[in-house]
């Protein structure tokens, strides 16, 4: 539904108080003198971009934005909205005064349209200005082409930080090693439960908790993938048409195991009311053993806030347990992020094109990352040292942390595998990444069809209701598939099933 131009306007001025604009009163003089081989004055770009609600705000005379100038010979305004406020950037570009570069969630109903109506340009002839992002899209994101045309730089991420996290003190004191099959893992969770790890004398502990989110492809995920499922997205039937996950026979498996764990009262009771600080909450508080965690970065501070209430207490982390055919998976492969696009109104589509290719470059993450070395940074041999009072100047986030517009347009810390030198426990950190990253698990299809975009909410509320009550033992498992199967396809999933199918068998002739 279009909102009326006077709503739209109300609205961008909400985005505009949000914004943080950045230029420098030098920025002109020196990008006529060394930015831009044609020496022209410096081109104006508007940037809006949900950012990262971690990062600091740009502040006027920030340095990174006037050195992005000069190198550039452009004029660069960042205007930022909260992290994920999408619907910000849906009402600034119903105004029709487009900025030259935006960034939306992708895939979206938002970019559909705008690229229908023409309001992002295509970049296929700007690709040899953008060797980064050419390189990048060649490699894995050519399924992300319309009609053969590419409408910007869709970042998907290619690595991933969740895994199975536990207390790994408590492992210790019941003298078991991590699990590594499911039924390791249910007798681990038993043990947790039963056995009083923390030894406060009370019946108090429970194996597994989860969040409020979880669906198939939420906190339990790995049950299935231990079971045999293929795939994170579509499964195949026995004639090979494209058919929903749940008529795989391991999602019934799987439900029938995790049905097994919430009647032993193996799984905390409270998990859909959950969010993730609840969630990790109980892990340090002693109340849970086990959860699927994002880690990465996320090592140090879970330990450390674990340690703060219990000293002795141990973060672990392993791989998902496998399966009875030794099958075992995490994560599916993304098919969704982020889409950084140049509009018609560009006023240099071309400059636009080069601003994302440097934040995307060896030069430019270098710059955004570590800013500029004698000023915000020295060097020590191989090693980094940190300028934090000039870093804070210019909105650097402490800690050796990066520049606001290193992250949430193009780019997050995790593809690039990106710590500071001041991170503790780095290389636990990587090392949870690897594990996770080698539990991906492959999509059947690569692309996301419109009609699951159309589709996708109701389908899936009715999925997540119908999985939730049969491992809550509140609707039989063989009646509730039956029936999730009827109801799936008369709610708009026969709709769905044909478009995915018609994408599948076009994806197999390319």
């Amino acid at each position: 539904m279009r909102r009326s131009k006077q709503g739209a306007l109300a609205a961008l001025a909400v985005v505009l108080t949000l914004s943080s604009t950045a230029c420098s009163s030098g920025a002109d003089n020196a990008s006529k003198k060394e930015g831009g081989s044609d020496g022209d004055k410096p081109t104006k770009i508007v940037f809006l971009t949900p950012g990262d609600n971690a990062a600091m705000g740009i502040k006027p005379g920030d340095r990174i934005v006037a050195e992005i100038n000069k190198r550039l010979n452009i004029d660069l305004e960042v205007k930022f909205v909260p992290e994920n406020g999408y619907e910000k950037i849906n009402v600034a570009m119903a105004t029709g005064d487009l900025p030259d570069i935006v960034t939306i969630n992708y895939p979206s109903p938002s970019l559909n349209q705008w690229i229908d109506e023409g309001l992002l340009l295509p970049i296929n002839d700007y690709l040899p200005l953008m060797p980064t992002v050419k390189e990048k899209i060649e490699k894995n994101l050519q399924w992300t082409a319309v009609n053969g045309k590419y409408y910007g730089y869709p970042f998907i991420e290619e690595r991933a930080n969740t895994t199975i996290a536990f207390r790994a003190d408590w492992l210790d004191a019941l003298g078991l090693k991590p699990p590594q099959t499911l039924d390791e893992f249910h007798q681990a969770l038993k043990d947790v439960t039963t056995k009083d790890p923390d030894k406060n004398g009370k019946n108090d502990t429970y194996g597994l908790t989860a969040q409020k989110s979880t669906g198939f492809n939420g906190s339990f995920n790995f049950v299935f993938y231990a079971y045999g499922m293929p795939h994170g997205d579509w499964v195949l039937d026995s004639a090979g048409k494209v058919v929903p996950i749940f008529e795989h026979p391991a999602f019934k498996q799987g439900v029938q195991y995790l049905r097994k764990l919430w009647d032993e009262k193996l799984i905390d009771p409270e998990f859909l009311l959950n969010d993730t600080q609840q969630r990790e909450q109980k892990f340090y508080q002693g109340k849970v053993g086990f959860m699927s965690a994002p880690l990465f970065r996320h090592v140090n501070r879970l330990e450390t806030s674990l340690q703060k209430i219990n000293p002795n207490g141990k973060l672990g982390y392993s791989a998902p347990p496998a399966g009875p055919d030794g099958k075992r998976g995490m994560n599916s492969n993304p098919k969704n992020g982020l889409f950084t696009g140049i509009t018609k109104q560009a006023k240099n589509p071309e400059k636009a094109a080069k601003l994302i290719e440097f934040m995307l470059s060896k030069e430019g993450r270098s710059l955004l990352e570590l800013g500029m070395e004698g000023v915000h940074y020295t060097k020590q041999g191989d090693k980094i040292v940190y300028n934090e009072e000039e870093r804070a100047k210019d909105g650097f986030a402490a800690n050796g942390w990066a520049h606001p517009l290193a992250w949430g347009s193009l780019v997050w810390p995790l593809t690039e595998n990106y710590l500071p030198q001041t991170e503790p426990q780095a290389d636990r950190a990587k090392e949870s990444v690897d594990i996770a990253t080698k539990n991906m698990v492959p999509n059947l299809i690569h692309s996301t069809t419109v009609e699951e975009i159309e589709m996708g909410g109701v389908l899936g509320e009715l999925m997540n209701q119908y999985y939730i009550e049969m491992i809550t033992g509140k609707r039989d498992i063989d009646t509730g598939l039956t029936d999730l199967s009827k109801k799936w396809r008369d709610q708009g999933g026969n709709k769905v099933l044909d478009a995915v199918n018609k994408a599948y068998q076009a994806q197999g002739k390319k």
